[in-house]
Formats: C-alpha cells, structure tokens, sequence
C-alpha cells in the first residue's frame, strides 16, 4: 500500500464500520488476510486486532486450527503496536490464508447484531484506563491471551471466550471507551477461572 493510500485510510470508530469493510473485502469468492488489511487499512491498530478477535468470537470459530490462526496474526498486530510502527505489517504466508466468501458473510451477519448494541452504547469515558500507560499494560495481556490460546483449543468454547476479552479490550482502545477495557480485564478474570475450573476436574473429574 502506498503512502499517499494509507493517508487516505478512513478512521474506523465502530464495530459496524469494521463490519462494512469486512464486507468488502471479499474477491472471487474468497476473503484472505491480505484482503482484510488492506480494506480495513494497514494503520487502524486496534480495528485490525479487533476483527480476527470477532471472528474467533463467531461460528467460524468451530474451524479446527482457526484459533491458533487469529491468536497468532492478533499476537502479531500487538506486538508491533506495542513496538511502535506506524502500519501493521503481515508475512506472505499470513495474508495468502483464505476463507470462503459464504462463511466470512455468515459470520458478519451473525456479529450484526451484538456489534450494533455495543456500537449504541459506546462513549469516552474512565479514561485512565485507555491512557497510553493503560494501553500498554492492555497490549500485554493480550500478547498473554494469545500465548495461551494454541493450548486450549482442546477445550470447547474456551477460545471464543478468551476471544470476547481481546474483543472488549480492542473496542476500548478503538472508542476510547474504559469501561470496556474495565470489562476485558473481568473477562480475563472469569475466563481464567473457568479454564483452572475445567483442568483441575470441573468437566467431570472426581
């Protein structure tokens, strides 16, 4: 993408804008990653953390190596953020990988709805907690989240639960919203619990 493109980027400032451009990004067909970042743009941060977090949070969830895929490519987005680039850069490998066009709108139209209701209720507020010593303490734990994803895809839902917390945490870097950002850290916290729950004999262990 050239320099004169990127000045040109759009700011994205709800989760429906990301939705539209996801929407456009589709060609032949298919939807790769190359496609979604160039749509959504190379320096909108926080709404390209945000879409593979949406997707892991839909039913294409359930596509067996898919979490493993968006926790890497969300690892890889933030720790570029957290170093400082103005644009996000992706390898080859990660932007050639595709979906089916079908799939992509099932999905999008799926998110429409809950996207709509935080879109409503969204603001600036509790600023401390999306100020830029916040956010680098944010970025940390998301690097920490996708760590940790690859190991619980054994564990039904538990990704997509994982998931809605780097959601939470990427819409209130994106609205500069702290509640929910207030709101990804319980939900790091519930999820934690819930993981320590099932691998200590909660799924059915004596």
């Amino acid at each position: 993408m050239s320099e004169t493109q990127q000045a040109a980027e759009p700011r994205l400032r709800s989760l429906g804008d990301i939705l539209d451009k996801l929407e456009g990004a589709a060609h032949d067909g298919k939807v790769s990653i190359g496609d979604v970042v160039d749509e959504v743009g190379t320096r909108a941060f926080a709404p390209i953390i945000l879409v593979p977090a949406l997707i892991l949070i839909s039913p294409l969830s359930g596509i067996f190596g898919l979490p493993t895929l968006g926790a890497a490519l969300i690892f890889l987005i933030t720790i570029q953020k957290l170093l400082g680039r103005n644009h996000v850069w992706l390898p080859q490998v990660l932007q050639r990988r595709e979906v089916s066009e079908g799939k992509l709108q099932k999905a999008i139209s799926w998110l429409r709805k809950p996207c709509g209701w935080v879109d409503r209720r969204t603001h600036t507020r509790l600023t401390v907690l999306v100020s830029r010593p916040a956010n680098v303490v944010t970025l940390l734990v998301i690097l920490g989240i996708c760590l940790v994803i690859p190991a619980l895809e054994i564990l039904p839902m538990v990704t997509s639960i994982f998931a809605v917390a780097i959601s939470l945490f990427a819409i209130g870097l994106l609205t500069r919203d702290g509640l929910f950002t207030l709101l990804g850290y319980t939900q790091v916290a519930l999820s934690s619990g819930l993981v320590l729950w099932l691998l200590t004999g909660g799924a059915g262990g004596g």
